[in-house]
């Protein structure tokens, strides 16, 4: 089995921590436009009628339901994360839904994805690479399980580029958000969020990543004047 690394732990143990506030907060703090950043995301997927989709990093299952809502009945989501407590929550989640049949959930890291080469048709992974510690690790298993010719999409948030736009940011992302989600959960956690952002790479520099693994084609859309950031990458055709 992977072992996280110390770091990896520390990670997930706050996810942990966290995972009974987890969507509350997200649709708070983000004053619910994280729900239109996950539709765009999966509109781009592109994958029809049947085949199976990997969403890494799945946490409570919002993305794997959102695939599932936009997608064939014949399509088979399987979500993985690397913590536990998110993933019960998520099994909860997709068994109340109409899609239950459709979408299975289990414990996994992104560095070590328990499955085949060639298996999947798209993988998807949303908010969860900059919590992978080793990106490139995680970026080469997603283009492993990839079938030739499969998509990854990522969704990611992302600094604005626009400087009047990037300082309010700066001043809700490093000022409010950790007291907001401290009155809900753990501050810390909210303090690690805005963090992890500004120490992401750069969009040219992580695209440039992505090709690194294999991953052509690849391109970015940002979303709402920069704070997130759409990835897409294409696997080789066999």
């Amino acid at each position: 089995m992977y072992a996280l690394s110390e770091k990896g732990e520390r990670i997930r143990a706050m996810f942990g921590s966290i995972a009974p506030r987890y969507d509350f907060l997200n649709r708070l703090l983000s004053l619910g436009i994280d729900r239109r950043w996950r539709r765009f995301a999966v509109g781009k997927i592109g994958v029809s009628g049947s085949g199976k989709v990997l969403d890494v990093a799945t946490g409570t299952g919002d993305v794997a339901l959102e695939i599932a809502s936009q997608t064939a009945p014949s399509l088979e989501i399987v979500g993985i994360d690397f913590c536990k407590e998110m993933v019960d929550l998520g099994k909860v989640k997709v068994a109340g839904s109409r899609f239950a049949g459709r979408i299975s959930l289990q414990v996994a890291p992104c560095e070590d994805i328990p499955f085949p080469d060639q298996t999947f048709d798209a993988a998807t992974i949303s908010f969860g690479i900059r919590n992978v510690v080793d990106r490139p690790a995680g970026l080469a298993e997603m283009h492993r399980v990839l079938k030739g010719g499969g998509r990854v999409v990522i969704l990611e948030f992302s600094t604005p580029t626009l400087p009047v736009f990037k300082q309010l940011y700066h001043f809700y992302f490093l000022k409010v958000l950790p007291k907001i989600g401290g009155m809900f959960s753990r501050m810390s956690a909210y303090q690690y969020l805005p963090d992890s952002v500004l120490e992401f790479p750069s969009r040219d520099e992580f695209k440039g990543m992505m090709s690194q693994v294999g991953f052509q084609n690849v391109q970015h859309f940002d979303l709402t004047g920069g704070i997130a950031t759409v990835y897409l990458g294409v696997k080789k055709a066999s």
